[in-house]
């Protein structure tokens, strides 16, 4: 499978808001981090449920720049997020690195790491 071909597009499906369509790539038990509120949240309704709670508060907005894959087989996507308030005030404009782990071709999990 062409994971890079994939996370670019699930970067895409989030930045849509088409929660659905990231889901489907995700594990029935997926450990996601909640980047926003701390710690992690697992499975697909507790996902739904944070970025639906997410996007009610602020627009985040997330672009791939880079895809490795690490000796370990994670897959690091370098990536350039930018969060607004719902005004559209620039809250936050970083770089950091999401990593994931897939299993039988689902992401089983993603964590967030600073350059």
């Amino acid at each position: 499978m062409d994971y890079s071909s994939l996370l670019r597009q699930l970067y895409q499906d989030f930045n849509a808001r088409q929660i659905d369509r990231v889901l489907a790539h995700m594990h029935r038990d997926v450990a996601w981090p909640n980047g926003w509120e701390g710690g992690y949240v697992s499975g697909h309704d507790e996902v739904r449920a944070y970025w639906l709670r997410q996007w009610q508060e602020i627009d985040p907005h997330v672009e791939p720049l880079a895809v490795e894959t690490r000796p370990d087989g994670q897959l690091a996507v370098h990536v350039h997020q930018v969060i607004k308030d719902l005004n559209g005030q620039v809250v936050n404009d970083t770089k950091l690195y999401h990593v994931y782990r897939f299993e039988a071709d689902k992401i089983q999990t993603m964590v967030i790491e600073h350059e």
